[in-house]
């Protein structure tokens, strides 16, 4: 299956208000059901297992609503460990109100180096190309201390199908296209791996997890 880059709807300064607080609900309701939430909770657990750290301050790129960092940390607070979270989106109009909030470019974040432990996104790889998402990684590693967590889908025809399966579950029109559009953009680990290798990581770990979904681990120095 062929990456196929096309924007989304959601990307758009012209999506309405209403539907991009919907399409954002309806992406909560996936990560919470379909391996989002468990994905990014097993990262930071192998992060805190192999550096012995239980709290982390982190920062979420692309955080939106911010409930993959809030529901996982609930989690994660069941094992003792605990996060600090800065959310960070380039429109001030995907981020819930009354978190910690940074509107600013993901290539060029507003913050000296090593200022969190980790940085995470969730969603947000498959929006770059591979250029982006290499200078993307770069960046983000420049203001992490341990590692760059990226929690994403993997391109696959039957994750497609699951997509279209699945339209009865999605409130947002917005949502069905964005979802399909999602899947076809997405990389391949193999993809995500090559990319990532010249990213100025000491080593890149690739996990998959429920449901066609990814996980990239790049750490800043050698586990």
């Amino acid at each position: 299956m062929k990456r196929v880059n096309s924007e989304e709807i959601l990307d758009s300064h012209e999506c309405p208000a209403n539907e991009v607080a919907t399409s954002l609900r309806d992406i909560g309701r996936m990560n919470r059901w379909f391996g989002g939430v468990s994905t990014t909770r097993s990262m930071i657990e192998r992060v805190a297992s192999v550096t012995g750290k239980l709290h982390f301050f982190m920062l979420e790129v692309a955080a939106g609503f911010g409930e993959v960092p809030k529901l996982a940390s609930r989690q994660l607070a069941r094992r003792g460990i605990t996060l600090d979270v800065t959310h960070r989106d380039r429109m001030h109009s995907h981020l819930l109100e009354g978190s910690r909030a940074v509107v600013a470019d993901a290539l060029a974040l507003p913050f000296s180096d090593g200022t969190f432990d980790l940085v995470s996104c969730s969603l947000f790889a498959h929006h770059l190309e591979p250029d982006e998402l290499a200078r993307f990684a770069s960046e983000a590693l420049r203001v992490s201390r341990c590692a760059l967590l990226i929690n994403d889908l993997i391109r696959h025809p039957m994750h497609l199908a699951l997509v279209y399966a699945g339209f009865a579950l999605m409130r947002s029109h917005v949502s069905r296209v964005d979802g399909v559009a999602s899947v076809r953009r997405a990389y391949l680990p193999e993809e995500m791996r090559e990319i990532l290798a010249d990213s100025g990581g000491r080593r890149v770990e690739i996990s998959r997890h429920y449901l066609y979904r990814m996980g990239a681990t790049v750490w800043k120095s050698t586990p």
